[in-house]
């Protein structure tokens, strides 16, 4: 799960603020979502412990 949270925390791209444009953060919404789907089964084991936990999206 930390790789996938990390590829989508692009720290770079923190730093400058550049604006994101509208097609940019729809393709990130779309790997978050694509990545959640993979790892679910990582995603309910952690919401045993922690209910309604989910990944943040950056």
């Amino acid at each position: 799960m930390h790789i996938a949270y990390s590829a989508l925390n692009d720290s770079r791209q923190q730093q400058n603020q550049a604006p994101q444009t509208e097609n940019e953060l729809q393709l990130r919404y779309l790997a978050y979502q694509t990545v959640c789907s993979k790892y679910s089964r990582e995603i309910a084991a952690i919401q045993k412990h922690l209910p309604g936990w989910m990944p943040k999206f950056r």
